[in-house]
């Protein structure tokens, strides 16, 4: 434990993007009974995930970091969770199947309730109201009622957190995530699609290939690796009442951990050393990712690793990049150059997906495709001009057949957003989206570690 530390530190910090509650005993009362709830994720595991992460630095597994963009009360549903499990386990395969590389999978699951904004208030039609900051804070509905920050919302947010992980364990371990299962992963209205019509292609491959294992006497039985996958979760860790209310002391080790999930994350508004959030998290050992958007200087991520990481432990720090198709180039190389001189181990991972959101011509927000697959790419071509790994990518996306993000290959266009757009918040990729981004990262890290392996072979 670092120096100086406890749980409720960071009150004495100064803090951004939380709500105000009216009710101040209200919510005390709320985090004594969340600090008697059993943890939803376990010490041993988020260790596990650790290990993992530091072969992803390493350069030895890809890191696939998925999911909704705020979590719904009023969506909860298991079908909802299965299908985003399903397109996941879709993407996870692609990418193991066509770079020949461990995939490391974490949802944005089972915690992802809270959401910062760039304004404390919205206006419509002259009234102005607080804005809405995600279910386990207030409620989406315009009306005074509704945005009232309420702390009963954080018990409900608990409570349907462990229920979606108890599912995904289900699933992930009790043999929906058998490799034999390859097929019935893909859905009705993907697997119509061309994404999906490529998939089935690379399913039917995979199939041969197993009935071949299992004529030589591997199989599921005695090889339960085939049979089962480690998922874990992850969420920005905003709402720092409920996070503190989830933090415990490992038995095993004595460290902290925040059992809300295997791995938190800083967003861009919240990553300021000397703040509330970064004095959170420096003193829990899960593993911690950072946003870092076009304002994030050489200077100040360093100060963070020295703040979040003075250990310099691998698997502990993720820079999830956000910098817009237009901005890689400016910003990513300067980053690198200066952790890499410092000699500092991170998984470098891009999120292509909060630098490019517009606004449509039909007044909805909403991403373009093809920026997303542009920022990916320029991600990979500076590392691979850098020498560097790129290690992992982290998308918004669900398993409904939404129509938020324009473009792809069912070209979603402007005028059709209104047809299927369910999001709370930000504008998610659909199932067919993400298979599309899935095959094309595929190509690019099987590019890459070709580099690799032919630069080590010259050396």
């Amino acid at each position: 434990m670092p120096k100086s530390w406890t749980p409720d530190s960071w009150r004495q910090k100064p803090v951004r993007q939380l709500p105000t509650y009216p009710d101040i005993q209200a919510l005390e009362a709320v985090e004594t009974e969340l600090k008697s709830f059993p943890p939803l994720v376990f010490a041993g595991e988020a260790r596990s995930l650790k290990k993992k992460l530091a072969d992803v630095a390493a350069g030895r597994a890809f890191l696939l970091q998925g999911g909704d963009c705020a979590e719904s009360f009023a969506e909860f549903h298991p079908n909802t969770i299965r299908d985003t499990f399903k397109v996941l386990l879709q993407m996870a395969v692609v990418l193991t199947y066509g770079a020949n590389c461990p995939i490391v999978k974490v949802g944005r699951l089972a915690g992802q309730f809270a959401k910062p904004r760039s304004s404390d208030t919205e206006t419509v039609n002259g009234v102005e109201l607080p804005s809405y900051r995600g279910d386990i804070i207030n409620g989406f509905e315009f009306d005074e009622a509704s945005r009232v920050p309420d702390p009963q919302r954080m018990l409900k947010g608990y409570l349907q957190a462990a229920s979606t992980l108890n599912l995904l364990r289900a699933f992930a371990q009790g043999g929906y995530a058998d490799l034999h299962q390859v097929h019935s992963w893909n859905m009705g209205f993907v697997a119509s699609g061309p994404q999906g019509e490529r998939y089935q292609e690379m399913a039917d491959r995979i199939h041969d290939a197993l009935a071949f294992m299992e004529a030589c006497g591997v199989t599921s039985v005695n090889t339960p690796e085939m049979g089962r996958t480690d998922f874990y979760t992850s969420h920005e860790a905003l709402l720092l009442p409920y996070e503190q209310s989830l933090t415990r002391v490992d038995s095993t080790s004595g460290d902290y951990y925040d059992t809300s999930a295997h791995m938190l994350w800083i967003g861009d508004r919240t990553r300021d050393p000397d703040e509330a959030h970064v004095e959170f998290l420096r003193g829990v050992a899960n593993p911690i990712g950072v946003k870092a958007g076009p304002s994030q200087t050489a200077d100040g991520l360093l100060k963070l690793m020295d703040t979040l990481n003075p250990k310099n432990e691998a698997g502990r720090m993720t820079v999830i990049c956000r910098f817009g198709a237009d901005n890689v180039e400016k910003h990513l190389p300067q980053l690198i150059r200066r952790i890499e001189r410092e000699g500092r181990t991170v998984v470098w991972s891009c999120d292509p997906m909060h630098g490019n959101t517009i606004k449509s011509s039909t007044g909805y927000k909403t991403r373009p495709v093809d920026r997303i697959l542009t920022e990916v790419r320029q991600f990979f071509d500076v590392h691979q001009a850098e020498g560097t790994y790129a290690g992992g990518v982290h998308f918004e996306m669900t398993g409904q057949n939404v129509t938020e993000c324009i473009g792809g290959a069912f070209e979603v266009t402007e005028e059709g957003l209104s047809d299927r757009y369910h999001t709370a918040c930000d504008p998610r990729l659909n199932a067919d989206q993400a298979l599309e981004l899935a095959f094309l990262i595929s190509e690019m890290i099987k590019q890459e570690r070709s580099n690799g392996a032919a630069i080590a072979a010259a050396s």
